[in-house]
Protein backbone atom coordinates (compact mmCIF):
# COMPACT_ATOMS: atom_id res chain seq x y z
CA UNK A 1 0.00 0.00 0.00
CA UNK A 2 1.30 3.60 -0.98
CA UNK A 3 2.27 5.91 1.73
CA UNK A 4 -0.21 8.33 2.47
CA UNK A 5 0.99 12.00 1.28
CA UNK A 6 -1.34 13.17 3.60
CA UNK A 7 -4.02 13.06 5.90
CA UNK A 8 -8.00 14.68 6.22
CA UNK A 9 -10.16 14.68 9.08
CA UNK A 10 -13.23 16.31 8.90
CA UNK A 11 -14.42 18.21 11.95
CA UNK A 12 -17.73 19.57 10.86
CA UNK A 13 -20.37 20.26 7.54
CA UNK A 14 -20.93 16.14 7.89
CA UNK A 15 -24.26 14.99 8.27
CA UNK A 16 -25.21 18.69 8.08
CA UNK A 17 -24.72 21.80 5.41
CA UNK A 18 -23.16 23.78 8.50
CA UNK A 19 -20.32 24.38 10.62
CA UNK A 20 -17.52 24.23 7.84
CA UNK A 21 -13.78 22.42 8.97
CA UNK A 22 -11.87 20.37 7.17
CA UNK A 23 -8.27 19.65 9.01
CA UNK A 24 -5.59 18.36 6.08
CA UNK A 25 -2.33 17.20 7.79
CA UNK A 26 0.95 17.02 5.27
CA UNK A 27 3.35 15.72 7.89
CA UNK A 28 3.88 18.06 10.59
CA UNK A 29 2.19 20.22 8.99
CA UNK A 30 -1.68 21.37 9.30
CA UNK A 31 -3.64 23.48 7.33
CA UNK A 32 -8.04 24.07 8.21
CA UNK A 33 -9.62 24.67 5.13
CA UNK A 34 -12.64 26.67 6.21
CA UNK A 35 -13.51 27.65 10.08
CA UNK A 36 -17.38 28.07 10.09
CA UNK A 37 -20.32 27.90 12.64
CA UNK A 38 -22.71 24.90 13.15
CA UNK A 39 -25.95 26.85 12.52
CA UNK A 40 -30.19 25.34 12.85
CA UNK A 41 -30.87 23.47 15.56
CA UNK A 42 -29.95 23.37 18.92
CA UNK A 43 -27.80 20.52 19.41
CA UNK A 44 -26.06 21.57 16.75
CA UNK A 45 -25.30 25.36 18.08
CA UNK A 46 -24.08 23.57 21.15
CA UNK A 47 -21.17 22.31 19.02
CA UNK A 48 -19.77 25.86 18.46
CA UNK A 49 -19.18 25.45 22.57
CA UNK A 50 -17.56 22.22 22.43
CA UNK A 51 -13.82 22.16 22.88
CA UNK A 52 -11.64 21.87 19.10
CA UNK A 53 -9.56 18.44 19.02
CA UNK A 54 -6.72 20.33 18.23
CA UNK A 55 -4.98 22.82 19.78
CA UNK A 56 -5.33 26.33 18.03
CA UNK A 57 -1.53 26.96 17.89
CA UNK A 58 -0.79 23.74 15.97
CA UNK A 59 -2.47 24.96 12.94
CA UNK A 60 -0.23 26.31 10.69
CA UNK A 61 -2.56 28.17 7.47
CA UNK A 62 -6.60 28.43 7.79
CA UNK A 63 -7.35 28.44 4.21
CA UNK A 64 -10.74 30.07 3.62
CA UNK A 65 -13.28 29.03 0.55
CA UNK A 66 -15.77 32.37 1.27
CA UNK A 67 -17.36 34.92 3.77
CA UNK A 68 -20.71 33.05 4.80
CA UNK A 69 -21.08 32.67 8.64
CA UNK A 70 -21.09 29.09 8.35
CA UNK A 71 -17.61 28.66 6.46
CA UNK A 72 -16.23 31.87 8.01
CA UNK A 73 -18.23 32.47 11.52
CA UNK A 74 -15.59 30.55 14.01
CA UNK A 75 -12.34 32.67 12.93
CA UNK A 76 -12.71 35.12 15.80
CA UNK A 77 -13.16 31.59 18.49
CA UNK A 78 -9.97 30.18 16.71
CA UNK A 79 -7.86 33.25 16.95
CA UNK A 80 -8.97 34.09 20.22
CA UNK A 81 -7.80 31.02 21.41
CA UNK A 82 -4.25 30.85 20.52
CA UNK A 83 -4.46 30.91 16.52
CA UNK A 84 -1.83 33.52 15.23
CA UNK A 85 -1.33 32.52 11.45
CA UNK A 86 -2.45 33.45 8.24
CA UNK A 87 -5.90 33.40 6.71
CA UNK A 88 -5.83 33.02 3.20
CA UNK A 89 -8.67 34.32 1.14
CA UNK A 90 -9.71 35.69 -1.71
CA UNK A 91 -9.83 39.58 -1.83
CA UNK A 92 -13.73 40.06 -2.05
CA UNK A 93 -14.16 37.43 0.56
CA UNK A 94 -11.45 39.31 2.95
CA UNK A 95 -13.67 42.29 2.08
CA UNK A 96 -16.74 40.51 3.42
CA UNK A 97 -15.26 39.46 6.31
CA UNK A 98 -14.54 43.53 7.17
CA UNK A 99 -18.34 43.32 8.06
CA UNK A 100 -20.08 39.77 8.46
CA UNK A 101 -17.50 38.61 11.24
CA UNK A 102 -17.90 41.76 13.40
CA UNK A 103 -21.37 41.94 12.68
CA UNK A 104 -21.84 38.17 14.17
CA UNK A 105 -19.71 39.58 17.15
CA UNK A 106 -22.28 42.13 17.60
CA UNK A 107 -25.47 39.80 16.95
CA UNK A 108 -24.08 37.26 19.80
CA UNK A 109 -23.17 40.00 22.47
CA UNK A 110 -26.49 41.37 21.63
CA UNK A 111 -28.46 38.00 21.91
CA UNK A 112 -27.06 37.52 25.10
CA UNK A 113 -28.03 40.81 26.65
CA UNK A 114 -31.51 40.22 25.37
CA UNK A 115 -31.63 36.43 26.88
CA UNK A 116 -30.25 38.03 30.23
CA UNK A 117 -32.61 41.25 30.28
CA UNK A 118 -35.79 39.47 29.59
CA UNK A 119 -34.68 35.96 31.26
CA UNK A 120 -35.15 33.10 28.65
CA UNK A 121 -32.12 31.47 28.70
CA UNK A 122 -31.32 28.54 30.99
CA UNK A 123 -27.52 30.01 31.46
CA UNK A 124 -26.64 32.50 34.35
CA UNK A 125 -25.40 34.54 32.49
CA UNK A 126 -26.11 34.09 29.28
CA UNK A 127 -22.45 34.82 27.23
CA UNK A 128 -21.85 35.60 23.52
CA UNK A 129 -19.95 32.76 21.95
CA UNK A 130 -17.22 35.75 20.97
CA UNK A 131 -17.65 39.56 20.39
CA UNK A 132 -16.99 42.17 18.19
CA UNK A 133 -13.45 42.74 19.59
CA UNK A 134 -12.91 40.05 19.09
CA UNK A 135 -13.88 39.34 15.52
CA UNK A 136 -12.31 42.98 14.78
CA UNK A 137 -8.92 41.50 16.05
CA UNK A 138 -9.13 38.23 13.64
CA UNK A 139 -9.22 40.53 10.88
CA UNK A 140 -5.74 41.31 11.43
CA UNK A 141 -4.56 37.61 9.94
CA UNK A 142 -6.48 37.29 6.63
CA UNK A 143 -4.04 37.80 3.66
CA UNK A 144 -5.64 37.87 -0.08
CA UNK A 145 -4.80 35.76 -2.40
CA UNK A 146 -6.28 36.14 -6.04
CA UNK A 147 -7.72 33.38 -8.15
CA UNK A 148 -5.35 31.76 -10.37
CA UNK A 149 -2.18 32.61 -8.51
CA UNK A 150 -0.14 30.13 -6.42
CA UNK A 151 0.82 30.21 -3.08
CA UNK A 152 3.84 27.98 -1.53
CA UNK A 153 2.35 27.11 1.73
CA UNK A 154 5.43 24.68 2.87
CA UNK A 155 8.25 22.84 0.57
CA UNK A 156 5.78 20.40 -0.31
CA UNK A 157 2.63 22.07 -0.33
CA UNK A 158 1.11 25.22 -2.74
CA UNK A 159 -2.42 26.45 -2.96
CA UNK A 160 -4.60 28.06 -5.58
CA UNK A 161 -8.06 29.40 -5.36
CA UNK A 162 -10.26 28.70 -8.64
CA UNK A 163 -13.70 30.84 -8.61
CA UNK A 164 -16.75 28.28 -7.09
CA UNK A 165 -19.80 30.69 -8.56
CA UNK A 166 -21.43 31.13 -5.33
CA UNK A 167 -20.99 34.58 -3.98
CA UNK A 168 -18.52 36.93 -4.53
CA UNK A 169 -15.26 35.64 -3.62
CA UNK A 170 -16.24 32.36 -3.54
CA UNK A 171 -13.64 30.29 -3.95
CA UNK A 172 -12.52 25.97 -4.40
CA UNK A 173 -9.49 25.39 -2.47
CA UNK A 174 -6.92 23.78 -4.58
CA UNK A 175 -3.49 22.02 -2.78
CA UNK A 176 -0.72 20.58 -4.67
CA UNK A 177 0.87 17.97 -2.39
CA UNK A 178 3.79 16.35 -3.92
CA UNK A 179 2.10 16.20 -7.49
CA UNK A 180 -1.15 15.54 -5.79
CA UNK A 181 -4.01 17.69 -6.29
CA UNK A 182 -6.68 17.87 -3.19
CA UNK A 183 -9.57 20.01 -4.15
CA UNK A 184 -12.48 21.41 -1.34
CA UNK A 185 -15.60 22.29 -3.80
CA UNK A 186 -16.54 25.10 -0.98
CA UNK A 187 -19.76 25.92 -2.22
CA UNK A 188 -20.56 25.58 -5.64
CA UNK A 189 -22.77 27.90 -7.64
CA UNK A 190 -24.51 27.48 -11.08
CA UNK A 191 -24.96 29.24 -14.69
CA UNK A 192 -28.52 30.46 -13.74
CA UNK A 193 -27.39 33.10 -11.89
CA UNK A 194 -28.25 36.26 -12.79
CA UNK A 195 -25.46 38.39 -10.70
CA UNK A 196 -22.50 35.77 -10.55
CA UNK A 197 -20.51 33.82 -12.92
CA UNK A 198 -20.67 30.24 -12.97
CA UNK A 199 -17.88 27.47 -10.77
CA UNK A 200 -15.29 27.26 -12.96
CA UNK A 201 -13.94 24.09 -14.51
CA UNK A 202 -11.01 21.95 -13.44
CA UNK A 203 -9.55 19.16 -15.25
CA UNK A 204 -9.02 16.83 -12.26
CA UNK A 205 -8.77 16.03 -8.60
CA UNK A 206 -7.31 13.50 -7.35
CA UNK A 207 -8.99 13.63 -4.34
CA UNK A 208 -12.38 15.99 -4.02
CA UNK A 209 -13.96 17.25 -1.19
CA UNK A 210 -17.30 18.02 -2.75
CA UNK A 211 -20.80 20.19 -1.08
CA UNK A 212 -24.16 18.04 -1.05
CA UNK A 213 -26.47 21.19 -0.12
CA UNK A 214 -28.94 20.52 -3.18
CA UNK A 215 -27.32 16.87 -3.66
CA UNK A 216 -30.87 14.91 -3.16
CA UNK A 217 -32.84 17.58 -5.34
CA UNK A 218 -33.45 19.55 -8.33
CA UNK A 219 -33.67 22.90 -8.19
CA UNK A 220 -36.62 25.06 -9.61
CA UNK A 221 -35.76 26.65 -12.88
CA UNK A 222 -39.02 29.03 -13.57
CA UNK A 223 -38.65 32.80 -14.01
CA UNK A 224 -37.40 33.93 -10.89
CA UNK A 225 -38.66 37.47 -11.71
CA UNK A 226 -42.36 36.33 -12.54
CA UNK A 227 -42.10 34.29 -9.42
CA UNK A 228 -41.20 37.46 -7.90
CA UNK A 229 -43.48 40.19 -9.63
CA UNK A 230 -46.13 36.93 -8.57
CA UNK A 231 -45.64 37.40 -4.76
CA UNK A 232 -44.81 41.19 -4.70
CA UNK A 233 -48.29 42.21 -6.95
CA UNK A 234 -50.14 40.00 -4.88
CA UNK A 235 -49.28 41.19 -1.83
CA UNK A 236 -49.72 44.54 -2.41
CA UNK A 237 -53.02 44.53 -3.90
CA UNK A 238 -54.83 43.00 -0.62
CA UNK A 239 -52.81 46.13 1.46
CA UNK A 240 -50.15 44.11 2.53
CA UNK A 241 -46.10 44.39 3.02
CA UNK A 242 -43.41 41.75 1.76
CA UNK A 243 -40.58 40.77 4.42
CA UNK A 244 -38.12 39.29 2.68
CA UNK A 245 -35.49 37.75 5.05
CA UNK A 246 -32.23 37.98 2.80
CA UNK A 247 -28.99 36.86 3.31
CA UNK A 248 -26.67 39.77 3.07
CA UNK A 249 -24.22 38.47 1.16
CA UNK A 250 -24.81 37.58 -2.82
CA UNK A 251 -29.10 37.18 -2.64
CA UNK A 252 -29.58 40.54 -1.35
CA UNK A 253 -27.50 42.07 -4.58
CA UNK A 254 -29.45 39.82 -6.67
CA UNK A 255 -33.02 40.47 -5.37
CA UNK A 256 -32.17 44.25 -6.04
CA UNK A 257 -31.18 43.77 -9.43
CA UNK A 258 -34.52 41.64 -10.57
CA UNK A 259 -36.90 44.42 -8.21
CA UNK A 260 -34.99 47.12 -10.06
CA UNK A 261 -35.55 45.42 -13.42
CA UNK A 262 -39.97 44.73 -12.61
CA UNK A 263 -40.20 48.33 -11.43
CA UNK A 264 -38.61 49.71 -14.83
CA UNK A 265 -40.52 47.35 -16.75
CA UNK A 266 -44.01 48.43 -14.77
CA UNK A 267 -44.18 44.41 -14.06
CA UNK A 268 -44.51 45.29 -10.11
CA UNK A 269 -46.30 48.35 -8.02
CA UNK A 270 -43.62 50.91 -7.67
CA UNK A 271 -43.57 50.83 -3.97
CA UNK A 272 -41.21 51.68 -1.43
CA UNK A 273 -38.28 49.31 -1.18
CA UNK A 274 -36.03 49.04 2.19
CA UNK A 275 -32.84 47.26 2.83
CA UNK A 276 -32.95 47.04 6.95
CA UNK A 277 -29.72 45.68 6.88
CA UNK A 278 -26.25 47.56 7.83
CA UNK A 279 -24.37 44.13 6.95
CA UNK A 280 -26.45 44.06 3.73
CA UNK A 281 -25.87 47.57 2.76
CA UNK A 282 -21.81 46.52 3.54
CA UNK A 283 -22.23 43.71 1.38
CA UNK A 284 -23.44 45.75 -1.44
CA UNK A 285 -20.62 48.21 -1.51
CA UNK A 286 -18.00 45.05 -1.77
CA UNK A 287 -20.30 43.99 -4.17
CA UNK A 288 -20.11 46.68 -6.25
CA UNK A 289 -16.27 47.26 -5.75
CA UNK A 290 -15.36 44.04 -6.93
CA UNK A 291 -16.99 43.91 -10.56
CA UNK A 292 -14.91 40.70 -11.51
CA UNK A 293 -16.62 38.76 -9.02
CA UNK A 294 -20.20 39.11 -10.27
CA UNK A 295 -21.75 39.44 -14.30
CA UNK A 296 -23.36 43.13 -14.12
CA UNK A 297 -22.88 45.93 -16.02
CA UNK A 298 -21.52 49.33 -14.02
CA UNK A 299 -24.64 50.48 -15.22
CA UNK A 300 -26.73 47.67 -13.71
CA UNK A 301 -24.89 47.44 -10.44
CA UNK A 302 -25.44 51.01 -9.76
CA UNK A 303 -29.36 50.95 -10.32
CA UNK A 304 -29.64 47.67 -8.12
CA UNK A 305 -27.98 49.64 -5.67
CA UNK A 306 -29.22 52.63 -5.70
CA UNK A 307 -33.41 51.01 -5.77
CA UNK A 308 -33.55 50.61 -1.85
CA UNK A 309 -33.61 53.00 0.88
CA UNK A 310 -30.91 52.45 3.36
CA UNK A 311 -31.87 51.92 6.82
CA UNK A 312 -29.06 52.31 9.19
CA UNK A 313 -30.88 53.10 12.52
CA UNK A 314 -32.79 51.10 14.64
CA UNK A 315 -35.82 53.41 15.52
CA UNK A 316 -35.99 53.92 11.83
CA UNK A 317 -36.20 50.31 11.45
CA UNK A 318 -38.93 50.26 14.26
CA UNK A 319 -41.05 53.41 12.51
CA UNK A 320 -41.41 50.68 9.31
CA UNK A 321 -43.30 48.22 11.19
CA UNK A 322 -45.82 51.09 12.39
CA UNK A 323 -46.02 52.56 8.98
CA UNK A 324 -49.31 50.89 7.07
CA UNK A 325 -48.16 51.63 3.70
CA UNK A 326 -47.49 48.56 1.41
CA UNK A 327 -43.49 47.91 0.99
CA UNK A 328 -40.87 45.57 1.05
CA UNK A 329 -38.74 45.33 3.37
CA UNK A 330 -35.18 43.00 2.93
CA UNK A 331 -33.69 42.59 5.88
CA UNK A 332 -31.23 39.74 7.44
CA UNK A 333 -30.83 37.20 8.29
CA UNK A 334 -31.88 34.65 5.61
CA UNK A 335 -32.92 32.03 7.95
CA UNK A 336 -34.32 34.07 10.25
CA UNK A 337 -31.97 33.07 12.78
CA UNK A 338 -31.38 36.75 13.88
CA UNK A 339 -30.65 40.36 13.08
CA UNK A 340 -33.50 42.55 12.71
CA UNK A 341 -35.81 40.38 10.39
CA UNK A 342 -36.97 38.50 13.85
CA UNK A 343 -38.56 42.33 14.93
CA UNK A 344 -40.58 42.76 11.62
CA UNK A 345 -41.80 39.03 11.78
CA UNK A 346 -43.22 40.01 15.66
CA UNK A 347 -45.38 42.55 13.15
CA UNK A 348 -45.77 40.82 9.73
CA UNK A 349 -45.71 37.16 10.42
CA UNK A 350 -49.01 36.97 12.47
CA UNK A 351 -51.25 39.43 9.89
CA UNK A 352 -52.45 37.41 6.61
CA UNK A 353 -52.06 40.40 4.28
CA UNK A 354 -48.66 39.94 4.15
CA UNK A 355 -46.28 37.83 3.02
CA UNK A 356 -42.92 36.19 4.41
CA UNK A 357 -40.52 35.59 1.44
CA UNK A 358 -37.63 33.10 1.36
CA UNK A 359 -35.13 33.31 -1.26
CA UNK A 360 -32.82 30.06 -0.95
CA UNK A 361 -31.96 27.01 1.32
CA UNK A 362 -33.09 27.19 4.88
CA UNK A 363 -31.01 24.80 6.98
CA UNK A 364 -32.96 22.20 8.96
CA UNK A 365 -33.67 23.66 12.56
CA UNK A 366 -34.05 27.77 11.34
CA UNK A 367 -37.25 29.33 12.14
CA UNK A 368 -36.80 29.40 8.12
CA UNK A 369 -37.36 25.50 7.38
CA UNK A 370 -40.06 25.89 9.87
CA UNK A 371 -42.53 28.92 8.47
CA UNK A 372 -41.95 27.06 5.26
CA UNK A 373 -42.95 23.28 6.83
CA UNK A 374 -45.93 25.17 7.75
CA UNK A 375 -45.17 26.41 11.27
CA UNK A 376 -48.57 27.80 12.86
CA UNK A 377 -46.09 29.85 15.70
CA UNK A 378 -42.87 30.66 15.62
CA UNK A 379 -40.44 31.45 18.82
CA UNK A 380 -38.71 34.86 18.85
CA UNK A 381 -36.60 36.57 21.89
CA UNK A 382 -38.38 33.98 24.20
CA UNK A 383 -42.00 34.17 23.22
CA UNK A 384 -44.38 32.66 20.81
CA UNK A 385 -45.36 34.45 17.81
CA UNK A 386 -48.29 33.42 15.02
CA UNK A 387 -48.04 32.60 11.25
CA UNK A 388 -50.74 33.84 9.46
CA UNK A 389 -48.64 35.70 6.90
CA UNK A 390 -48.28 33.72 3.20
CA UNK A 391 -44.61 32.27 3.29
CA UNK A 392 -43.43 31.27 0.35
CA UNK A 393 -39.95 30.52 -0.93
CA UNK A 394 -38.42 31.57 -4.14
CA UNK A 395 -36.05 28.07 -4.43
CA UNK A 396 -34.67 29.24 -8.07
CA UNK A 397 -32.80 32.15 -6.55
CA UNK A 398 -30.41 29.34 -4.32
CA UNK A 399 -26.71 30.27 -4.99
CA UNK A 400 -26.13 26.58 -4.98
CA UNK A 401 -25.89 24.16 -7.67
CA UNK A 402 -28.28 21.42 -7.47
CA UNK A 403 -27.58 17.70 -8.44
CA UNK A 404 -27.53 17.58 -12.29
CA UNK A 405 -25.67 20.65 -12.12
CA UNK A 406 -22.65 19.27 -9.68
CA UNK A 407 -23.00 15.53 -11.95
CA UNK A 408 -22.20 17.64 -14.93
CA UNK A 409 -19.53 19.47 -13.51
CA UNK A 410 -18.38 16.06 -12.74
CA UNK A 411 -18.88 14.22 -15.75
CA UNK A 412 -16.14 17.04 -17.19
CA UNK A 413 -13.55 16.21 -15.16
CA UNK A 414 -11.01 14.18 -17.81
CA UNK A 415 -10.10 11.20 -15.33
CA UNK A 416 -11.84 10.52 -12.18
CA UNK A 417 -10.98 11.22 -8.72
CA UNK A 418 -9.67 8.34 -6.53
CA UNK A 419 -12.10 9.45 -4.49
CA UNK A 420 -14.33 12.04 -3.45
CA UNK A 421 -15.57 12.92 0.07
CA UNK A 422 -19.13 13.87 0.41
CA UNK A 423 -20.06 16.75 2.73
CA UNK A 424 -22.07 19.72 3.83
CA UNK A 425 -25.14 18.24 3.42
CA UNK A 426 -28.64 16.56 4.95
CA UNK A 427 -27.85 13.17 5.61
CA UNK A 428 -30.27 12.07 2.35
CA UNK A 429 -28.80 14.52 0.82
CA UNK A 430 -25.45 13.49 0.83
CA UNK A 431 -26.12 9.98 0.49
CA UNK A 432 -28.40 10.29 -2.46
CA UNK A 433 -25.56 12.15 -4.05
CA UNK A 434 -22.91 9.75 -3.38
CA UNK A 435 -24.93 7.12 -5.32
CA UNK A 436 -25.80 9.07 -7.81
CA UNK A 437 -22.23 9.82 -8.74
CA UNK A 438 -21.12 6.03 -8.47
CA UNK A 439 -24.26 5.07 -10.52
CA UNK A 440 -23.96 7.42 -13.14
CA UNK A 441 -20.43 8.39 -13.44
CA UNK A 442 -18.28 5.45 -12.17
CA UNK A 443 -16.48 7.86 -9.45
CA UNK A 444 -15.65 6.58 -6.09
CA UNK A 445 -17.70 8.11 -3.24
CA UNK A 446 -17.32 8.28 -0.11
CA UNK A 447 -20.09 9.81 3.29
CA UNK A 448 -17.33 10.92 5.97
CA UNK A 449 -17.58 9.94 9.28
CA UNK A 450 -16.94 13.09 11.55
CA UNK A 451 -13.36 13.61 13.38
CA UNK A 452 -11.77 10.20 11.85
CA UNK A 453 -9.21 10.75 10.05
CA UNK A 454 -8.65 9.50 6.42
CA UNK A 455 -5.73 8.94 4.94
CA UNK A 456 -4.97 9.71 1.10
CA UNK A 457 -2.22 7.94 -0.94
Amino acid sequence: MSEAFARLRFLGAVGTVTGSRFLLQVRKRQYLVDCGLFQGYKQLRLRNWAKLPFSPRQINAVVLTHAHLDHSGFLPVLCRDGYTGPIYATPATRDLCRYLLPDSGFIQEKDAALANRYGHTRHQPARPLYTQADAEASLKQFKSLRFAKTRKLDRRTELMFRRAGHIPGAAMAEFTIDGNRVVFSGDLGHDGSATIPPPEQIKFADYLVLESTYGNRRRDRSDPEQALAEVVSKTVARGGTVIVPAFAVGRTQLLLHHLRRLIDARRIPRVPVFLDSPLAINATEVFANHPDDHRLSRAEAEAACSLPRYVHDPEESKRLDADPVPKIIIAGSGMATGGRVLHHLKVYAPDPRHSILFSGYQAAGTRGAAMLEGAETIKIHGQHWPVRAEVCNLDMLSAHADADEILAWLAAFERPPRRIFIVHGEPAASDTLRQRIEEELGYPCLVPEALEPYSLT
